[in-house]
C-alpha cells in the first residue's frame, strides 16, 4: 500500500488525526479576512461584465486575417474609445469585442477597422448585443441561484439537522464570496460561462461537506450515553477519516481545470476557456477548503450549544481531569486510554489496559 494509502487508512480508524476543531477559531479567522480581501476588491474594482451583460458589439474578420491580436486590439480600442477584447481563433480569423456600443457606432467601428485591417467591410460579420438579454441572464442566474440554496438547506435540514443545514449554507455563501471576488481582483471578464462555472463548484462543494456531515452523523448516534468523547471530538474524526478523500477527489477535479486555466487559456491564449476556468478552479479549492475548516466546526459549535452536549463536555472533561487511574502494588498507572489518543467511532472500540498484573494481590500501594 502506497504512503498516503496508508496514512488515509490510520486516519480512518483514528490512529492518528489532526485536531482541526480545536485551531477552528484561526480557521475562521482566515476566512473572515480572504472574504474581506474578496469583498473589498468587489466593491472597489467591481466586475468586468462581458458584452453579454452590459451590451456591445462583436465582429468576425474573415478566415487568415494577416493583422496580429495586439495590433487589432489597438486598432479597435482607437475606433471605438472603449476596452477590446480580441481572440484569434483557429482558422486564422480574429473575434472582437467591443462593450457599451449602440448600433451606429457600431457601424462606424466596422468601417474604421476594415479600413485598418485592409478588407473589405463586407467581409467583417458584425453581431450585436443588448443590454436587455444580459440582464435576462443575470436575473435568471440569480432566481436559479436563489432556487438551489434553499433546496439544499430543506434537504439537508431534512436528511441531517437544521444545524448542519445553516452550515452547508454559510459555507457555500464563502465560496461564491470568495469567487466572485477573485474576479473582481484579477479582472477576468464574466460571462455566462462564468455563471455556469459558479453553478457547478456550488454542487461539488455540497458534495465534500455532506461526506463528512455522513460520517458526521453515523458517529454521534448515542453519543451523549458514553462519557469519553465530547461532540467536537467526533467532528474532528469525522474530518479526519474523510480527509485524504476529499484530497484526492480535489486534486483529481483541479488537474484537468487547471490545465484550462494556466495552459489553455494563458499559455495557448484561449481566452474563452477563462470564463469558465478560473470560476471552477477557486470554487473546487474553496469548497474543499470550507467543507473541511468551515463547515464541520461551525456544526460543533452549534451543537455544544445544546443542553445535552454541554452536559455532556462537562462531564467528560471532569473524567479526563479525575484522569480515570488506578495504582497498582507495582506503582504502575494504568488509564483506560492514552491522553493524546484520537477520537474513535463513539462505542467500545479499544479493550482496557490489561488488569491481570497483580490478580490476587490486594490493590492500593505497596506496603
Amino acid at each position: 500500500m502506497s504512503k498516503l494509502g496508508t496514512l488515509g487508512a490510520r486516519l480512518h480508524r483514528g490512529e492518528i488525526g489532526y485536531d482541526f476543531i480545536k485551531n477552528r477559531k484561526i480557521w475562521y479567522g482566515l476566512s473572515i479576512l480572504i472574504t474581506i480581501t474578496a469583498i473589498v476588491g468587489l466593491a472597489v474594482r467591481g466586475l468586468n461584465m462581458g458584452i453579454e451583460f452590459q451590451g456591445g458589439a462583436v465582429f468576425n474578420t474573415p478566415k487568415n486575417t494577416t493583422a496580429s491580436v495586439s495590433q487589432a486590439e489597438e486598432y479597435a480600442e482607437t475606433a471605438s474609445g472603449h476596452d477590446a477584447i480580441v481572440q484569434k481563433l483557429g482558422d486564422g480569423s480574429l473575434r472582437i469585442q467591443v462593450a457599451g456600443i449602440d448600433t451606429d457606432a457600431a457601424n462606424k467601428i466596422k468601417n474604421t477597422l476594415a479600413d485598418d485591417l485592409k478588407i473589405d467591410s463586407e467581409q467583417i460579420n458584425a453581431e450585436l448585443v443588448g443590454p436587455s438579454w444580459g440582464d435576462q441572464i443575470a436575473d435568471k442566474a440569480w432566481q436559479g441561484l436563489g432556487i438551489f440554496l434553499v433546496l439544499v438547506v430543506i434537504y439537508l435540514a431534512i436528511a441531517f439537522e437544521w444545524r448542519m443545514a445553516l452550515a452547508a449554507f454559510v459555507a457555500l455563501i464563502h465560496d461564491i464570496t470568495i469567487t466572485v471576488g477573485i474576479y473582481a481582483l484579477v479582472g477576468f471578464e464574466v460571462t455566462p460561462g462564468t455563471v455556469i462555472g459558479l453553478l457547478t463548484i456550488l454542487g461539488y462543494s455540497l458534495y465534500d461537506t455532506v461526506v463528512v456531515f455522513d460520517s458526521l452523523k453515523e458517529q454521534t448516534k448515542d453519543l451523549t450515553k458514553q462519557t469519553r468523547w465530547t461532540y467536537s471530538d467526533v467532528a474532528n474524526r469525522s474530518i479526519n477519516s474523510t480527509l485524504v478523500r476529499s484530497i484526492n477527489t480535489t486534486v483529481v477535479a483541479l488537474l484537468p481545470v487547471a490545465g484550462l486555466l494556466f495552459i489553455g487559456g494563458g499559455v495557448l491564449g484561449a481566452g474563452m476557456l477563462n470564463d469558465i476556468s478560473l470560476s471552477l478552479f477557486v470554487g473546487l479549492a474553496a469548497g474543499a477548503y470550507s467543507s473541511i475548516f468551515i463547515a464541520t466546526p461551525l456544526v460543533a459549535d452549534l451543537k455544544e450549544r445544546e443542553p445535552q452536549m454541554k452536559a455532556l463536555k462537562k462531564r467528560v472533561l471532569a473524567k479526563r481531569a479525575k484522569g480515570e487511574t488506578e495504582v497498582r502494588d507495582d506503582d504502575e498507572v494504568y488509564t483506560d486510554e492514552p491522553e493524546d489518543a484520537a477520537p474513535a467511532v463513539v462505542g467500545p472500540r479499544h479493550q482496557p489496559a490489561s488488569r491481570s498484573r497483580g490478580r490476587g494481590r490486594p490493590s492500593g500501594k505497596r506496603r
